[in-house]
């Protein structure tokens, strides 16, 4: 565990999660993500009235981290509403396995309880991704 920068990542994860837009849900999530430059991107979850387009907050954080120039994510951290850990989706993890290795530190919290430490590889096993499709 890094204590520095899951701080640092904690707290930007908090701070677009208190700007999420989730008219519908009240479900608000951040996610900040460490990259491969050493910067953190962040991102939140933006709901619409046609459910299926919306965007999760790690989805959000990707194309922050994606625009910015970075090209690898290195460690995430996911904050959402209550008590139980906010986990990524199965299409975030997806989305995720794009970007990281199966051995990337997630961390999973709900801020009203503890966080849980846990890797891509365990949220996803078995996972498919770019190292699949060699070129």
């Amino acid at each position: 565990m890094n204590t520095d920068i899951d701080a640092q990542l904690f707290e930007a994860a908090e701070a677009v999660r208190k700007r999420a837009y989730a008219p519908y849900s009240h479900f608000t999530v951040g996610a900040a993500i460490l990259a491969d430059d050493g910067k953190i991107y962040s991102g939140c979850n933006v709901e619409n009235a046609a459910y299926p387009i919306g965007n999760c907050a790690e989805a959000s954080a990707i194309a922050a981290m994606i625009a910015g120039g970075a090209k690898r994510i290195e460690r995430v951290y996911v904050t959402g509403s209550g008590s139980m850990p906010t986990t990524p989706c199965g299409g975030c993890r997806q989305r995720l396995r794009e970007f990281a290795a199966p051995d990337t530190a997630i961390i999973c919290h709900g801020v009203e309880g503890e966080p849980l430490m846990t890797t891509l590889g365990e949220l996803l096993p078995h996972s498919f991704g770019p190292d699949h499709l060699d070129q």
